[in-house]
């Protein structure tokens, strides 16, 4: 009985949370910095930046910080395991297919995701609808230049405490959060990622 009841709270929470995130607007156009409390930033759970020892897929060798300890399924159904992502300088950007704010940084990220490739990682985390319009969304914007997950549970939103869709989280090569919110039309994740790459 215990069991169903801890079953019956956890799932009501998940639910909430996920509503939660629906129910936020596109993007404000404001930005933050991790842990800011401007309006449209988003928060980086601090949990997920603490760096661990080992390095089990880790690039060249470096240890995998906890915010790249996750796995995730592509829009294209193949496995992802963040880990891979270990080393390098990595941007998330949370995007949901019916926002107009996220079709508008579309152009710039892929456009910046093709500039740093070898250098910096570039990964869309797509949420709050089924698959189907996800694929839509990446075909018409030309997004598959760069991976693409699906996150229909909003796992990976919840990990990273992404409250609003059109938001980026901008990590350094140790995994330490520089930058997490909006970005207009994706203006300044260029220079975001030349401060990072040097």
């Amino acid at each position: 009985m215990r069991r169903r009841q801890r079953s019956t709270r956890v799932l009501a929470a998940a639910v909430s949370a996920v509503a939660a995130l629906a129910l936020t607007g596109c993007g404000s156009g404001g930005s933050g910095q991790a842990g800011s409390d401007a309006p449209g930033a988003s928060s980086v759970a601090p949990e997920a930046l603490a760096t661990a020892p080992s390095t089990p897929g880790g690039t060249s060798g470096a240890s995998v910080p906890d915010a790249l300890r996750f796995t995730a399924t592509t829009l294209d159904g193949e496995a992802f395991d963040a880990a891979t992502l270990a080393g390098r300088p990595t941007v998330l950007w949370f995007w949901a297919p019916w926002c107009p704010t996220c079709k508008g940084q579309a152009r710039e990220t892929a456009r910046v995701a093709a500039a740093y490739e070898g250098r910096a990682n570039v990964v869309g985390v797509a949420g709050l609808d089924k698959q189907a319009a996800m694929k839509t969304f990446v075909s018409d914007n030309e997004l598959d230049g760069f991976p693409q997950l699906s996150d229909e549970a909003g796992e990976v939103w919840k990990r990273f405490r992404v409250t609003q869709q059109s938001s980026y989280v901008v990590l350094d090569r140790d995994g330490e959060a520089v930058h997490s919110g909006v970005l207009p039309g994706g203006k300044g994740l260029a220079d975001k990622l030349d401060a990072l790459v040097g």
